[in-house]
């Protein structure tokens, strides 16, 4: 049951299915018979998941995926892309992965199952990951993919309404993205933001630091792991790192997707406050006792998770967007 209030229900023991009890015990009982992620280096996590070992399934690619790269700040950037002929928008999706993890065809299931419901033509951008390629080269590689699309968008998939969406630290570079359009290059057009578990303060919410070391995904070591990786801890306090720190007037409709059983609930709980107060427009979707990534697993949580973004995104483009300036 997917709850779009913060209200007492959707903490209530009552209010928890059944599958998705049976998909947490799953998962962390999987994530048990491996050796933790903050006890491995990121290529070897990388590689691993690329030959389809670890915890969970090989990954499903789509044949209809097309590549394609683009000049970016530090070399070139990946684009993977999904057409639909009645496109009404194009969604710019930003993979999540604690900005270590994770590629552009990782979730080709979910991006065309949204591509289908809107329509939307989906682009995924592979941006460069820590440590490798610390602060600030992953939200560079965004911003410039972001402006390839508000420049291209109409003349390489037909449509020039733009929306934006992630998952985890996609959902973060999500937000940085639109910050740093707005504030770099006077850009407000983005129709809609659909923001997924996301990370906004890398100082840590009480959630995350009180979580402690049980593995669902994500535990208070794993997400300081991630965050180590990816930027000094003199820098987490900046709102380009951290953006449920920065002035977020004028940004578009959003979505916060977040399990109650998620070390991250506090950033999707606050942001979407911080959101409103900034007098923007904000909805919030609860699933009760669901842990970080439930959406990607194959249960009646996920698809109603699932199904409440595609009618979310679809309602956004019953309007048309602010113009550039």
């Amino acid at each position: 049951m997917l709850l779009r209030e913060p209200s007492k229900a959707a903490f209530d023991p009552e209010s928890v299915d059944p599958e998705t009890r049976q998909v947490n015990e799953l998962v962390e009982a999987a994530l048990a018979a491996v050796a933790p992620i903050t006890t491995q280096q990121p290529a070897e996590i990388r590689a691993a998941r690329e030959e389809g070992r670890g915890p969970f399934p090989p990954l499903v690619l789509s044949p209809e995926a097309e590549k394609r790269t683009i000049p970016g700040p530090g070399g070139e950037i990946g684009l993977r892309i999904f057409r639909r002929p009645a496109a009404r928008a194009v969604y710019f999706h930003i993979h999540g992965g604690g900005w270590t993890l994770g590629r552009a065809h990782h979730q080709d299931p979910l991006l065309v199952e949204l591509a289908d419901a809107v329509p939307a033509a989906v682009v995924s951008v592979d941006y460069r990951l820590a440590p490798e390629h610390p602060y600030p080269a992953g939200p560079d590689d965004c911003e410039a993919a972001a402006l390839w699309l508000v420049e291209n968008a109409k003349r390489e998939l037909g449509t020039d309404r733009l929306l934006i969406g992630g998952e985890s630290a996609g959902a973060h570079l999500s937000v940085v993205t639109l910050l740093r359009l707005r504030d770099r290059h006077g850009y407000r057009g983005f129709a809609a933001a659909n923001l997924i578990y996301g990370c906004y303060d890398l100082q840590l919410t009480p959630s995350v630091r009180r979580w402690g070391e049980r593995n669902l995904i994500l535990s208070t070591p794993i997400v300081e792991w991630f965050a180590n990786q990816f930027v000094p801890l003199e820098r987490r306090g900046d709102p380009d790192v951290s953006p449920l720190h920065a002035d977020l007037r004028g940004l578009p409709p959003a979505l916060f997707t977040v399990g109650t059983l998620d070390p991250l609930l506090d950033d999707s709980l606050f942001m979407h406050a911080r959101w409103l107060a900034a007098g923007n427009e904000a909805e919030l979707a609860i699933s009760p006792d669901s842990i970080h990534a439930f959406n990607g697993f194959p249960h009646r949580a996920a698809s109603e998770a699932n199904e409440n973004a595609h009618a979310f995104l679809r309602a956004r483009l019953g309007s048309p967007g602010q113009s550039r300036g």
